[in-house]
């Protein structure tokens, strides 16, 4: 499934660390930040959720919600939130089906093995659960700093 601007984000209820549960419509009315990423605990994926830690009070001051994807499950989630103290919830998609849904679940290449994975991306979802903008294939570098930029010219 291909999702452009403007569409629907897909809904989801998923299990988040601290053996929780959460719905994109629990967000109805917020805009929400959804980041997908590949892995707790490796150098891009905490440098990714780091950054979006040290901007959180400016996101939570334009009224935006963080949320962090990965097919993790919630015990290492658990694990990964508690050692770099982020301040949002963290979903588990062991079984890839909001990835999929999101279109995020690809298959990659790596030293010419081909195997399936999560393309870091992040959508940003408005309060009547339309796609505002997507990026796909994210450099982490200065990617939350974009974001952020956006969501403070929108608001």
């Amino acid at each position: 499934m291909t999702l452009d601007i403007n569409d629907k984000a897909p809904e989801f209820t998923s299990a988040t660390d601290g053996d929780g549960t959460v719905s994109l419509s629990d967000y109805k009315g917020k805009t929400v930040v959804l980041y997908f990423y590949p892995k707790d605990d490796t150098s891009g994926c905490t440098a990714e959720s780091i950054d979006f830690k040290e901007h959180y009070k400016e996101f939570t001051d334009q009224g935006v919600i963080i949320l962090g994807l990965s097919k993790d499950p919630v015990k290492k989630h658990d694990k990964f939130k508690e050692k770099y103290e982020l301040p949002f919830t963290l979903i588990s998609d062991e079984e890839c089906k909001v990835c999929s849904d999101y279109g995020v679940w690809v298959e990659k290449s790596m030293y010419g093995r081909k195997y399936m994975g999560i393309e870091r991306s992040t959508f940003l979802i408005d309060g009547n659960g339309s796609i505002r903008k997507i990026w796909r294939k994210v450099k982490v570098k200065d990617h939350v700093k974009e974001v952020l930029s956006l969501v403070k010219n929108e608001n």
